[in-house]
């Protein structure tokens, strides 16, 4: 089994004292509870107001790294075995560090539309909904390739899950690093994403510093 983040999603946005939308839908419509004003302190009976903390320079950096953990939903291993490739290779450690995580193929699955969250695509990912270039993949983690094609196993194609994601992927917005066919389901890796293509709210260079102590 695959490891996972079992701390409540809702809970992991009041932790960091932003929404990071681990919902899905629920986060951008009228149900989200963290935008109840007496839900946006951090979890905890004593804990104090995010805005009313000082925060020190590693408290600061350590936010930021967990806050990226929880967006892409990986564990504290799996983030330095990232980190350790990114600061291998060539270019900016940061930027290459959220390069890997975007390329992840559940994260390729949410970001083409096909699922409304992270944890969803990952759900689909291990239930061996995808294949990739015609071979069956249930590894959240595999990492896509440019020129890579993304496209659901024919068997899975008439389930209510894959057809309410056909219905919403046509009018969700897409990536400029990624091409769908929303009415084939049939997704592909055009180019890596560069830093402005990731709209992941996280200051990467924070975590380089946090891991360079």
């Amino acid at each position: 089994m695959a490891a996972n983040n079992l701390e409540p999603r809702c809970r992991q946005c009041r932790r960091e004292g932003v929404k990071l939308y681990l919902k899905g839908d629920k986060c951008v419509g009228k149900h989200c509870t963290f935008d109840k004003e007496s839900r946006r302190k951090p979890p905890g009976m004593h804990a104090a107001s995010p805005f009313q903390r000082k925060v020190s320079e590693y408290g600061t950096q350590l936010r930021e790294k967990q806050k990226c953990r929880r967006v892409y939903r990986v564990l504290e291993g799996q983030f330095r075995t990232y980190l350790a490739e990114a600061e291998r290779r060539k270019g900016v450690t940061g930027e290459n560090l959220l390069q890997l995580l975007e390329t992840r193929l559940d994260n390729v699955i949410f970001r083409l539309g096909v699922a409304s969250s992270r944890a969803m695509a990952r759900q689909m990912v291990s239930h061996r909904f995808f294949t990739v270039n015609g071979r069956r993949v249930n590894v959240p983690s595999y990492q896509v390739r440019v020129g890579d094609v993304i496209a659901v196993f024919p068997s899975k194609n008439d389930t209510d899950i894959v057809r309410a994601a056909r219905d919403k992927a046509i009018s969700r917005g897409l990536p400029a690093w990624l091409e769908y066919k929303a009415t084939e389901m049939v997704g592909t890796v055009v180019s890596l994403p560069t830093r402005d293509q990731i709209d992941t709210d996280v200051q990467e260079q924070l975590i380089v510093e946090f891991y360079s102590r």
